[in-house]
């Protein structure tokens, strides 16, 4: 196939292989079956004549690494690509949604795009996880101060989390009584003028979340636990202490299997559930990290591999209107 990443800034600015990154592992898997990538980021994308092109360059292996030729950059229909992989990382601001519009420009007979732009952009990670809201912490979506004050006095302990970010940007701890009060629900909500989601704490955030990773209608058989990061309440740093195996309950198993079918439904098919104690507290759909470095270690696995092997399959029956099999693991 003829691929397209589209993929951060920062991704490119530092392509050569960086085991921490699931495009890179994803991008490498594709590059070693012979599959021609090219790569692009969003200010790279634009639209001529009512059809959709990207500034590209052209990713290769050497080495067992990979690299980009940053000598020479062309212009391609996105209509040239079988498959798109959409996944530039939050914040999801004004230039990340009229990327997703770029998209709508595309001839989906002839290009596939995944997770599908205009999912993205109907879905919100943190507000659009209230789909499957009795899986959740108590919560509340609101600008409302005297609504947070509220809730904050059911509850006594909250989190409050802007709607637009990732990796725990901009979340906040509150306790019942804390002198900051008022000047946290300001500032986390613009005073009054901006949205944020605030649920119930869940007392088990202090040994982590899990990530459980969805694959098409299917939930991965591996799993990693986030755990907090020195003196933070939340995790906010990739290394190797912070991200443990965990395993996955037959309950949990059963529930986000659901929630995999019903996100299928609107075009997402690459997610990843952050969960604490049962609870989801909310779903990544933009760039989902699939930590595939750490379950490669923990389950001597290679599941970049799983993951490039069910896109192509995914692609095949998408072009030919054959229904998915199953996911299996290779």
């Amino acid at each position: 196939m003829n691929i397209l990443f589209v993929i951060d800034r920062v991704e490119l600015k530092y392509f050569e292989f960086n085991n921490l990154v699931t495009n890179f592992w994803i991008i490498k898997s594709f590059l070693e079956r012979g599959h021609e990538v090219k790569i692009a980021t969003i200010d790279m994308l634009k639209v001529k004549s009512a059809k959709a092109y990207a500034d590209c360059y052209t990713a290769y292996l050497k080495d067992n690494n990979i690299f980009y030729n940053k000598n020479s950059v062309n212009e391609y229909s996105v209509e040239d690509f079988q498959l798109v992989m959409f996944r530039p990382d939050p914040p999801v601001d004004l230039d990340y949604i009229n990327a997703t519009y770029v998209f709508d420009f595309v001839d989906r007979s002839k290009t596939l795009i995944l997770n599908d732009t205009k999912s993205i952009r109907n879905f919100n990670e943190k507000l659009h996880a209230v789909m499957f809201n009795d899986l959740m912490p108590k919560n509340i979506v609101t600008s409302s101060k005297s609504d947070i004050i509220e809730f904050l006095n059911e509850n006594e302990e909250i989190i409050l989390k802007p709607l637009n970010q990732c990796f725990g940007g901009g979340v906040m701890y509150l306790k019942k009584g804390d002198k900051n009060t008022a000047v946290i629900i300001n500032s986390m909500t613009n005073n009054g003028k901006q949205l944020i989601m605030v649920q119930k704490y869940i007392p088990q955030a202090v040994y982590g979340d899990k990530r459980v990773l969805i694959l098409g209608e299917n939930i991965l058989p591996y799993s990693v636990r986030k755990t907090p990061s020195n003196d933070d309440f939340k995790f906010c740093e990739h290394n190797d202490k912070n991200v443990l195996k965990t395993e996955l309950t037959e309950d949990e198993i059963v529930n986000y299997k659901n929630v995999a079918k019903e996100l299928n439904k609107i075009g997402i098919y690459m997610a990843g559930l952050d969960v604490i104690d049962g609870k989801i507290i909310e779903i990544n759909v933009t760039s989902p990290c699939y930590f595939i470095k750490e379950i490669n270690q923990n389950f001597n696995c290679h599941v970049e591999d799983e993951i490039a092997n069910y896109i192509i399959n995914f692609a095949s029956c998408y072009f030919n209107s054959a229904k998915m099999p199953e996911y299996a693991v290779v």
